[in-house]
C-alpha cells in the first residue's frame, strides 16, 4: 500500500488518454494511501484538497462549513450585491435583427470575485451567466430557486413525460440504426447519446428542437471554462467560452421577451397573448410568469437557470449512456441478460451511475477552517470531492470494481448528496432507462463489431466525445474503453 509521502501531488489536469478513460486505478492508489490529499496549486491559486473516500466525500457534500460560492471565502461575511451600471456587450447576430444584450442586468459584474467560481476579468458574460446557476448558489437564493423548480422535476411530472421521451428516443434510433449499418459505422455520441437528452431539455424548456445542434455546440464551448479543460491546452478557451455565454444570453433573452410579450396581453384582444403562447406550460414560460408575479427571478437569473439546465441536463445523460454501452460491449453476457430482462433496467442504470459516473468530481469552498482526514483545511481552500473514487470505495461497496446490475440498492453518489443533490436526477434516470432500452431493443448488433472511442479532455464531465460503432470487426475494440 503506498504512503502519501510516496505519491505525487494530485491534480485533475494533465492526465493522459488512458488514465482519463479509466481513472479508477489512479483513484485507488491515492485512496488506499489516505482519504484526503493535498493537491497541486499554482501561483495565486487557493490551497486545494482532494477527497477520495466515501465517508469523507459524504462529509464534504453534507457540511455547512463547505459550500459552492467562492465569494463567501473573500471576507468574513458575504459581500452584498450592489447595483452598478454595465456596458452592453454585442454578441453575434443571426437571421433576426441585430440586438444589443446588456449582460449583467442586475449589475453584478464587479470583478472576478463577483462570480462563484474564478474566471478571467474579461469574461463578463460568462461570470454573469454562471453566477446564476443553481449549482453555484447557497441559501437563501438556492432554496428559493430550487423550490420553484422542484415541482417541474418531481417523479409524477417525469412519469408524465416518459411517453414524450420515448418518442424522441424512437425517432433518433430510427436514423441511428440506418447509419450504423453503413460501411463507416456511426458515432453513438453524435447520433444518439448527445441529441437525445438535449432534445428532451428542449421539450422541457419549450425550445425549437431544430436548434439542438446550435445549443450543443455552444454548450461544449461553454464547458471549456471548466478547470480541467482550461489548462494545458491551446489558447483562446476563455474567448470561446465568453462568446458562447454571450450567444446564450442573447438567445434566451429573446425567448424571454417573446413569452413576456405574449403573456402580458389579455386573451381576446387580438394580440399574441390570445394565441399559442398564452396556454403554454413549458418550463421557460413558467419561470417568466413566476418572475412577473414577484418571485426572485430577474432576467439574468432566468437565463442562467435555462443554460444550467441545458448544459448539465444533457451532458450527464450523454456520458452515462455512452459509458453504459462501452461497459456492455466489455460484458456481452450482461448485455444479453439485460435484453432478456427489461425489469433489470432501473437497477442497471443505478449500477452504471455507481460504477462509472458521468460526473467524476465536484468542488466546494471552505467557509471556515475544517479538518478533513489528516489535513487542517484553512478557510478559503478549494475542496474537490471525487465522486468516482467514492463510488469505488471497498469500505462502502463490496467488490466495488465489479459491475453487478443485481447489486442491492445503496447510496451511490453519482448525483451528489445534500442540498446540491442533482435537481434533475429523476429525469436523468428516466432518460437513461428509456435510452438504454431503446438501444438494447433496437440495435441488434450493439455488442458486436468494432469501435473507436475518444474521451473528452475533462475529468469533471467524464465520458466519450466520440464512440464510433462499426458493424464489422475490421476495427478492433479499443483497449482503453
Amino acid at each position: 500500500m503506498p504512503s502519501p509521502a510516496t505519491l505525487p501531488r494530485f491534480d485533475l489536469r494533465g492526465w493522459d488518454s488512458e488514465d482519463i478513460a479509466h481513472p479508477y486505478p489512479v483513484y485507488r492508489r491515492y485512496r488506499e494511501a489516505a482519504p484526503v490529499h493535498r493537491g497541486v496549486s499554482g501561483a495565486g491559486e487557493p490551497d486545494t484538497f482532494y477527497v477520495f473516500s466515501y465517508d469523507e466525500v459524504v462529509r464534504v457534500l453534507s457540511s455547512r462549513s463547505l459550500g459552492r460560492d467562492a465569494r463567501r471565502t473573500a471576507s468574513a461575511e458575504p459581500e452584498p450585491e450592489t447595483e452598478t451600471e454595465t456596458e452592453p456587450v454585442k454578441v453575434k447576430a443571426d437571421a433576426e435583427a441585430e440586438a444589443e444584450v446588456e449582460v449583467g442586468e442586475t449589475g453584478r459584474d464587479t470583478g472576478t470575485a463577483a462570480a462563484p467560481v474564478p474566471f478571467p476579468a474579461g469574461c463578463r458574460a460568462l461570470r454573469t451567466l454562471v453566477g446564476n446557476w443553481l449549482v453555484f448558489l447557497d441559501p437563501p437564493r438556492h432554496t428559493e430557486l430550487r423550490s420553484l423548480l422542484g415541482t417541474e422535476f418531481s417523479p409524477s411530472v417525469v412519469a408524465a413525460l416518459r411517453p414524450r421521451i420515448t418518442r424522441i428516443a424512437d425517432r433518433l434510433l430510427e436514423r441511428f440504426v440506418q447509419d450504423i449499418g453503413a460501411p463507416g459505422g456511426a458515432d453513438l455520441v453524435a447520433g444518439f447519446a448527445a441529441p437525445f437528452p438535449l432534445l428532451v431539455v428542449c421539450e422541457l424548456l419549450g425550445l425549437p428542437q431544430e436548434h439542438h445542434r446550435w445549443l450543443r455546440a455552444h454548450a461544449l464551448a461553454l464547458q471549456e471554462a471548466g478547470t480541467t479543460r482550461s489548462r494545458g491546452r491551446e489558447s483562446g478557451w476563455s474567448a470561446r467560452a465568453e462568446a458562447a455565454a454571450g450567444e446564450f444570453a442573447r438567445y434566451f433573452r429573446r425567448e424571454i421577451r417573446r413569452r413576456r410579450g405574449e403573456t402580458v396581453r389579455r386573451p381576446g384582444t387580438g394580440g399574441p397573448g390570445s394565441g399559442s403562447w398564452a396556454g403554454r406550460r413549458d418550463l421557460l414560460t413558467l419561470l417568466v410568469r413566476a418572475g412577473d408575479r414577484g418571485a426572485p427571478l430577474d432576467t439574468d437569473a432566468i437565463v442562467g437557470t435555462c443554460v444550467h439546465l441545458l448544459t448539465a441536463g444533457h451532458e450527464t445523460t450523454t456520458g452515462l449512456l455512452a459509458k453504459a454501452v462501452l461497459a456492455l460491449r466489455r460484458h456481452p453476457d450482461l448485455l444479453d441478460e439485460l435484453r432478456a430482462a427489461p425489469a433489470l433496467t432501473p437497477g442497471a442504470v443505478e449500477e452504471f451511475l455507481r460504477h462509472d459516473p458521468p460526473v467524476q468530481a465536484v468542488t466546494r469552498w471552505a467557509y471556515e477552517d475544517i479538518r478533513l482526514g489528516d489535513h487542517e483545511v484553512p478557510r478559503g481552500s478549494r475542496v474537490v470531492a471525487l465522486l468516482g473514487s467514492a463510488n469505488r470505495d471497498p469500505a462502502r461497496f463490496a467488490d466495488p470494481d465489479v459491475l453487478d446490475v443485481r447489486r442491492a440498492p445503496d447510496r451511490q453518489l453519482g448525483f451528489g448528496l445534500g442540498i446540491h443533490y442533482c435537481l434533475g436526477a429523476t429525469l436523468a434516470r428516466a432518460e437513461a432507462e428509456i435510452g438504454l432500452r431503446a438501444l438494447l431493443d433496437g440495435v441488434p448488433g450493439l455488442g458486436r463489431g468494432g469501435h473507436r472511442v475518444d474521451y473528452a479532455d475533462d475529468m469533471v464531465f467524464h465520458g466519450p466525445s466520440r464512440l464510433l460503432l462499426r458493424p464489422s470487426a475490421s476495427v478492433p475494440p479499443d483497449s482503453a474503453a
